[in-house]
């Protein structure tokens, strides 16, 4: 099968779409099929591009077997508001013009957030005459309202319109959790073309280690102390001033919170953590792949951290999977939804509201008292790990592009859509029992 996929981030863009497309598209050339992969030439999240890569009218490049086309785009940071449109937009009509030349393909695919990726692999399947594929990985542009990026307005009402015809275009939408699903179909998409495929996680990059000393010693962090790490994006959508609080509000306890990663919020925080002299907390920046066991195993409990917002109910973010893959036990502070449901499941984790300082210092409180607890949720984190893999995911995937093909379905792993359909309902309907 030949599958044309768009997505503005790729590998070596280590956020989570670019690793999400690139793992699974490796699986996808593993088992046979020719896949290339339409992007953007790497920038994101500082908006400059990386070593050895100009941004060039058209360049390709092979990476694991992947033909990967990248276009001339205009470049930003990840912040601000009309930069940042700019580039989303810009991506669009070099994606197209790009894609009419490519071969043929069996399908076409995209995959959101940002809905111009999306239109560009839309245009493409109408120009090859071939089914589209959309992914739907956060109801974009509800979100940027929830971030507090923009307003509602006639910028929205017009990406709303996009976000609804692309949905009515699209032949399959693999939604990344139940509640994208049910959003869907309230709002009028039929229920028959939304299948549910969780996020997932890539196995053999993660797994229990001891803790790094060398790295430890380099980045502060004592032998004794209780490390919270926050390993991801510090952007908008995570509240992270609330981490701030919690962390001066524990102020001289041995509990260290550990912030990894680039982000729009990043010098902010920063700047105020120095203003409040939290002494307890260490920002790192972003590290490339290869880093992230040893920075994994610094850490004793994996924050995750949203704010509080109805639509982030919705999400389940792929840190989760992450630190369940490193037997890390998840503190997850976020709206009560998808998220809390899978870490209850699980019994990976702890879950306390958005925004509740209280609640927060509390169970940061109760992991470093408690050991066994903390190593009971760990294991169970560990184990339930493989039910969300990559290849999993991945083989979930194939059986959509299959379907909309008319070949077989792989023979290992994932489900049909119409089997999504059916366990749709609960987040207990996809995880440990469908093998995604």
């Amino acid at each position: 099968m030949r599958i044309l996929f768009f997505a503005d981030n790729f590998a070596p863009e280590r956020n989570a779409q670019a690793s999400r497309v690139y793992e699974r598209a490796r699986y996808w050339v593993r088992w046979g099929h020719e896949v290339t992969v339409v992007t953007c030439a790497p920038n994101f999240p500082e908006g400059k591009l990386f070593a050895g890569y100009s941004n060039r009218w058209r360049q390709v490049e092979t990476i694991d077997g992947i033909r990967v086309v990248r276009v001339k785009t205009f470049i930003a940071a990840n912040e601000g508001r009309v930069k940042r449109m700019l580039d989303f937009v810009s991506f669009l009509p070099m994606a197209v013009l790009c894609a009419c030349f490519e071969r043929r393909p069996d399908v076409v695919g995209a995959t959101s957030p940002q809905f111009f990726a999306a239109l560009a692999g839309w245009m493409a399947s109408v120009w090859h005459r071939r089914p589209f594929l959309l992914e739907l990985s956060d109801l974009w542009p509800a979100s940027i309202e929830a971030v507090g990026a923009m307003k509602g307005g006639l910028v929205i009402r017009l990406l709303t319109m996009l976000e609804m015809f692309l949905y009515g275009r699209a032949e399959v939408i693999a939604a990344q959790t139940p509640a994208f699903r049910r959003d869907l179909v309230e709002r009028g998409v039929p229920a028959e073309k939304v299948a549910v495929v969780l996020n997932g996680v890539e196995l053999s990059m993660y797994g229990p280690r001891q803790r790094d000393g060398e790295l430890a010693e380099a980045w502060g962090i004592a032998p004794d102390e209780l490390v919270v790490g926050y390993v991801g994006t510090l952007g908008m959508a995570h509240g992270l001033m609330g981490v701030l609080d919690t962390a001066e509000y524990l102020r001289g306890e041995r509990v260290r919170f550990l912030l990894v990663g680039p982000g729009a919020e990043r010098e902010m925080l920063m700047l105020e953590a120095a203003r409040r002299g939290l002494e307890n907390v260490t920002f790192i920046s972003s590290q490339p792949k290869s880093m992230m066991p040893r920075v994994w195993s610094l850490v004793d409990v994996a924050l995750v951290h949203l704010k509080d917002t109805p639509v982030f109910a919705t999400v389940i973010p792929s840190k989760i999977f992450e630190a369940m893959a490193s037997g890390k036990p998840v503190l997850l502070a976020a709206p009560e939804g998808q998220a809390s449901e899978l870490v209850a499941m699980e019994g990976a984790g702890v879950h306390v509201p958005s925004g509740d300082l209280m609640a927060l210092a509390r169970a940061v409180g109760e992991f470093a008292e408690d050991g066994e607890g903390r190593a009971r949720m760990a294991t169970a984190a560990l184990r339930a790990a493989p039910s969300y893999s990559r290849e999993r995911q991945a083989r979930a995937m194939t059986d959509l592009f299959g379907g909309m093909t008319g070949e077989k379905k792989d023979s290992i792993g994932g489900r049909s859509a119409a089997e999504f359909h059916e366990a749709g309902s609960a987040v207990a309907g996809v995880g440990r029992g469908s093998g995604l």
